[in-house]
């Protein structure tokens, strides 16, 4: 009798997960539209910090050098390129993010702390009975209520509209996934930042006579407008 046993081998354990990233498409020249980031980010310092983003360059024609320097001016700004799509992979590098393929518009919901049931799946729409606090990221598919405020430092990203019933400090974000007819509405408006389908408009921007009033926004064409609620 053999008295050595073989040892068990282990599997690889492998498991599927995904992330919303932010969609970087730049246009040329390059340097504008840095310049655009830049100003973006002296609006709202942090901003990226910390989330995935994705480069498009399918609309420009780079070479794989000023695609490295590309990368690498956004790095400077901490913003983090988790893969690039849109070109030919002979122009990524071993040291440049990986190419992706088969992307395409989605969201989830995402809420820390506290983490949301996921009974909430069912729903495309999300009710926060809580107020929104610095430092929280609320991301969902449809539409978002906050029946109390959002504090400054605080974002909600959503595919639908978005209603807050207290005051907005922080950034709102609505129609991320296209949704170009959705609005955004608040009892109070004191935003960092409002943005409908990507089209936005900064706490610089917003007239100081809507200020501490009740406000809703919408895009016309691909302008944003921000009026009163009566």
């Amino acid at each position: 009798m053999d008295a050595t046993q073989q040892p068990a081998r282990q599997q690889v354990r492998m498991r599927g997960r995904s992330y919303v990233a932010f969609v970087f498409t730049p246009v040329v020249p390059i340097v504008s539209w840095l310049e655009e980031i830049d100003q973006m980010l002296a609006r709202s310092p942090g901003f990226f910090t910390g989330k995935p983003v994705v480069l498009d360059l399918a609309s420009v024609d780079l070479s794989a050098a000023a695609i490295a320097h590309l990368v690498g001016s956004l790095d400077q700004r901490n913003i983090r390129v988790l893969g690039i799509e849109g070109v030919d992979e002979s122009k990524l590098g071993a040291n440049l993010p990986p190419l992706l393929t088969g992307g395409r518009a989605c969201a989830i919901t995402h809420v820390n702390p506290p983490p949301q049931p996921k009974s909430k799946a069912k729903s495309p729409s999300l009710l926060l009975e809580n107020p929104v606090r610095s430092g929280q990221s609320i991301f969902a598919e449809g539409d978002v209520t906050v029946l109390g405020s959002v504090g400054s430092g605080a974002e909600i990203v959503a595919g639908g509209s978005i209603h807050v019933y207290g005051t907005l400090r922080g950034r709102a974000m609505a129609g991320i996934n296209g949704n170009s007819s959705a609005r955004i509405f608040c009892q109070r408006i004191e935003a960092e930042l409002l943005a409908i389908d990507g089209y936005y408009q900064t706490a610089e921007q917003i007239s100081d006579s809507l200020r501490n009033r009740p406000a809703q926004a919408w895009l016309e064409g691909e302008m944003l407008r921000i009026t009163a609620l009566n």
